[in-house]
């Protein structure tokens, strides 16, 4: 072990300088693999040259082409390589200290296999068995692959392998980040850094747009805790494979493990029947099962599995605000391929990354008593054990189930159009702010409806608590909302669009948030009147119809214009071609669309049907793509 303050004179005089910094962490396509993706939400196929893609990761020419802390790559000072004289030393200081290495590499489009691998030396002088006082976490894009700290510690080099390959196509950042607390020192030695990629490792993509697979049913048994935050059980789902591609493994979607640290994870899969499990991927979210035979077109297969979840601290989509939890994506879900592949896109925090197909679910939760459990679809509460309540809900045609957990108040009512509808509550939470809000909920739920089409979902719930940090947040027949008139009708206005018709999020947020935006304003008697005139476009690679990847690297800009441009472009549409065409167009739009995805490519289309003017400059006016 070493005194790293003595040996950085000698270690910063062997580095080559760097004067450019890449911001580790951030993903972001290359302008031909976005321009392949608008609509689709993925790259075509194309040849594929095995070969390795990271430059120096022997570390052996300095630091080039790796941006890093100073003093970061070295050749001693008491630590060796792996392999050759070089390696990457960061922290080490036993002071509080945060080290950096990155470097931005380009994964072929045609390539469909990918694997990052690394060689780590974790060395400390720390004692404890239990604390992590200092972490290196390793990323690929904004996605975390992996968090190590002195508890990893060991003699020798160990070597760390991920499966990147839902990053094809695009430009990512290899990124490690150090960090130091300013006690006992720890060091984290990285060398040999590679990424491999080839054509095989998963099924290329199919020659059919088909989407598969097709679910036909999610089954869920689940049992809480004392307090409604660790539920455990069992999940079985069953599915069809429509396309005339075989399919030989399907992708399961474990979205809230992003809230974990991979591979610690809050959503654990375990004991899986019905193929064979690979390792977690897209940081420990997408979960590859082999099936046991390719499943032919019009066939069907099933797979279940143990499933145990833990819901974290803080008042989050998936979290908990005190004795209130809020459990949305929690449930793993099927990913989905299409003539782009499959997609297995990373979590965003900044908006939405689910792409689904309806299905039908079943879920059986068993809970205390003390506890409401509001949820998607229709719930009956039966008595269970001692102190205990069976819910159970069904719900046909959802794309995904959420619920929450906690002593809400309750009040209830029935919409003009006879929807019922729940508001639940947290404390803290006037009496009066509920009542308003099951008003505006009663009548956002009936606006939309008679625009769009009828709300088939049974009831309503929805679910508010001003301490949410992301305003609001949908699922089917169930919102997270503040106390917001504006905020909970647009949550209920996602019911449609989003949830009755889909769409890609992560590829094509503006067709559910522009689309909902845009009836929250109709159904609150705003016109948009002269708000396309307030555009000002940041960038020539700003778009409305851009991805997530995009958002994610500029996410000062995605509410301005997803939101604020999207609903804005729809307003000027409306003038274009009509109010009363407008009016049909979205309602025959939905009815077209129905339980179905939507395209950027197929609205444009619709609305090109739905007029006599020529709206191919208008297209291009409002930066319309797909």
């Amino acid at each position: 072990m070493s005194d790293r303050l003595r040996v950085l004179a000698t270690r910063a005089a062997a580095l080559l300088s760097t004067t450019v910094l890449i911001a580790a962490g951030t993903a972001t396509l290359t302008a031909a693999t976005a321009q392949a993706s608008q609509g689709n939400g993925g790259t075509a196929a194309a040849s594929c040259t095995a070969t390795q893609v990271v430059a120096n990761g022997g570390f052996e020419s300095g630091t080039t082409p790796w941006t890093s802390s100073s003093g970061v790559v070295t050749s001693g000072g008491g630590q060796s390589a792996h392999g050759g004289t070089f390696f990457a030393w960061l922290n080490g200081y036993g002071s509080a200290h945060t080290d950096s290495l990155a470097q931005s590499v380009t994964l072929p489009a045609g390539c469909t296999s990918a694997s990052l691998s690394f060689w780590l030396h974790v060395d400390t002088a720390e004692t404890s068995k239990t604390t992590a006082y200092d972490k290196l976490t390793a990323k690929i894009g904004t996605t975390t692959l992996a968090t190590y700290s002195n508890l990893d510690a060991a003699a020798g080099y160990v070597k760390k392998t991920f499966d990147v390959s839902a990053y094809a196509g695009q430009t990512v950042s290899i990124s490690f980040s150090g960090v130091e607390d300013s006690g006992l020192q720890t060091s984290f030695v990285l060398d040999d850094v590679a990424l491999d990629v080839s054509g095989g490792g998963t099924t290329p993509p199919p020659t059919d747009a088909t989407r598969t697979p097709a679910p036909t049913g999610y089954t869920v048994n689940l049992t809480s805790d004392a307090s409604g935050a660790n539920w455990s059980g069992h999940q079985s789902i069953g599915f069809t494979n429509p396309s005339a591609t075989p399919l030989t493994e399907v992708y399961l979607r474990l979205w809230d493990n992003y809230h974990g640290s991979c591979p610690t994870t809050p959503i654990t899969v375990s004991n899986l029947t019905g193929g064979t499990a690979a390792a977690l991927t897209v940081g420990c979210t997408a979960l590859k099962v082999t099936l046991p035979a390719p499943l032919a077109q019009g066939a069907s297969g099933s797979v279940g599995f143990d499933l145990s979840i833990a819901v974290p601290s803080g008042a989050d989509r998936f979290g908990r605000d005190g004795s209130f939890n809020f459990i949305g994506n929690a449930l793993p879900v099927l990913a989905v391929r299409d003539a782009a592949g499959w997609h297995l896109d990373p979590y965003t925090n900044n908006g939405e990354s689910f792409y689904t197909l309806a299905s039908d679910y079943t879920v059986t939760l068993d809970h205390p008593s003390s506890l409401l459990v509001p949820a998607t679809g229709t719930s009956v509460d039966t008595p269970g054990s001692s102190g205990r309540t069976v819910t159970t809900a069904t719900a046909k045609n959802v794309r995904e189930f959420a619920w929450a957990a906690g002593p809400f108040t309750k009040v209830s009512g029935t919409s003009p159009g006879g929807v019922a509808v729940n508001v639940y509550s947290v404390s803290g939470i006037s009496s009066s702010s509920a009542q308003s809000m099951l008003t505006t909920a009663k009548s956002a739920v009936d606006s939309h409806a008679a625009r769009f089409g009828a709300y088939p979902y049974g009831e309503l719930d929805a679910v508010i608590d001003n301490n949410f940090w992301f305003g609001g947040m949908e699922y089917p027949g169930f919102v997270l909302d503040l106390v917001s008139t504006t905020a909970l009708t647009h949550e209920i206005g996602h019911q449609w669009w989003y949830g009755i018709v889909g769409d890609d999020e992560y590829n094509s947020p503006w067709l559910d948030e522009a689309f909902t935006d845009y009836a929250t304003d109709l159904a609150l008697g705003s016109s948009g009147t002269n708000c396309w005139s307030s555009v000002s476009w940041a960038s020539s690679a700003e778009k409305i119809t851009n991805s997530m990847a995009y958002w994610d690297a500029n996410s000062s800009r995605y509410s301005t214009v997803i939101y604020g441009y999207g609903k804005c472009a729809l307003h000027d549409l409306r003038r274009t071609i009509g109010d009363t065409a407008m009016t049909t167009l979205l309602h025959d739009y939905a009815a077209a669309h129905w339980y179905g995805v939507s395209t950027t490519a197929e609205f444009k289309a619709a609305a090109q049907a739905a007029t006599t003017v020529d709206l191919t400059s208008f297209w291009t006016q409002h930066r319309i793509e797909g």
